[in-house]
């Protein structure tokens, strides 16, 4: 049927219904498509650099990568897990060329990723029937809400201001839970009013510039000894009361930098009693925490829709998240 013919005969079935007349005379133009409402799309994720896989290991070393073959222009990244392998397998031939496929071991907590509450056990509960869901019980309602950003990077850039711009021990650059260069109870009080039923709320830091100046491991300016920005205790205190106030249930926590909570209130080396907070009582509640974000700036610019990108995979207690927002412009 041409296009003439089949806008008669749609024309003609709205006639029948009683929504339009259907005459003997030429059919109506097809109606206009309506324009989507524009937006931007954000890509919040670092790229994973990968590499060769070690020649010689031990066995609790088998998936160690050989740092000093990158693939592509690959470098180290800061985390708590070695760097990721990519296992290029032998060309598949065809008929008009070859495909091509790898095999990629990658660590669930390195670069951009997700904690679902299986990341945690908590040795005694706080909440009656905590979760326990890895990546692969989560829904696409756990994975998507509206953005809630709370801008802290001009306090964190007066701080670094101390040390020349760059990170510093807590003595010259002070990161510790009860500064305020940290994310507050005062900044949550600040967006209550959007805080509301499948949130995520975002912490723009400004720490993401040193993650391509940092690694391998838990060397360099990014992790910077434990000492960065994040959640501190009373905002997560905050946030947990609007919760349970309100009745309503938030989908969890993202920030640019290793971890989400106060670098400070990891308790590293030993990661003692109290240590991470915010991963010890949210991730009990179901919220998902994203960590290593990129691109949040951009968050602060209109209203945004999170959609994160978690990887599906069973038993998955976290891992690697391609995370794009949808912002009115």
């Amino acid at each position: 049927m041409n296009p003439r013919c089949f806008n008669r005969a749609v024309w003609c079935v709205l006639a029948l219904a009683g929504i339009t007349g259907c005459g003997s005379g030429p059919a109506p133009a097809a109606p206009a498509t309506p324009r989507p409402s524009e937006a931007r799309v954000l890509d919040l994720s670092h790229r994973i650099p990968t590499f060769q896989p070690a020649a010689d290991v031990t066995p609790e070393r088998r998936f160690a990568a050989d740092v000093k073959r990158p693939v592509g222009a690959s470098r180290v990244v800061a985390g708590f897990q070695d760097q990721a392998i990519l296992v290029q397998h032998p060309d598949v031939p065809s008929g008009d060329g070859v495909f091509k496929l790898n095999t990629i071991v990658l660590p669930e907590n390195l670069g951009t990723s997700v904690d679902s509450a299986a990341h945690f056990v908590p040795t005694t509960p706080e909440v009656p029937d905590p979760d326990r869901r890895s990546l692969s019980d989560l829904t696409v309602d756990d994975l998507t809400g509206p953005v809630v950003l709370i801008d802290i990077s001009a306090r964190v850039e007066a701080e670094l201001k101390k040390n020349g711009g760059s990170p510093g021990p807590p003595a010259v650059t002070n990161f510790g839970d009860a500064s305020d260069n940290v994310v507050t109870a005062a900044d949550i009080d600040a967006v209550a009013d959007r805080i509301g039923n499948r949130a995520f709320v975002i912490a723009h830091t400004g720490w993401s510039k040193f993650w391509a100046t940092s690694g391998p491991g838990l060397e360099g300016p990014y992790v910077n000894g434990f000492n960065f920005p994040g959640f501190s205790r009373a905002a997560l205190a905050r946030l947990i009361e609007i919760e349970t106030s309100r009745t309503i249930r938030l989908n969890g926590l993202g920030a640019d930098n290793l971890a989400v909570d106060v670098g400070q209130n990891a308790n590293a080396p030993t990661f003692g009693p109290g240590a991470f907070p915010v991963h010890a009582r949210a991730l009990q509640r179901g919220w998902k925490l994203l960590e290593n974000l990129a691109t949040t700036p951009e968050l602060g610019r209109g209203a945004c829709t999170l959609y994160v990108g978690a990887l599906n995979h069973v038993g998955g207690a976290a891992g690697w998240a391609r995370v794009f927002a949808s912002c009115a412009s």
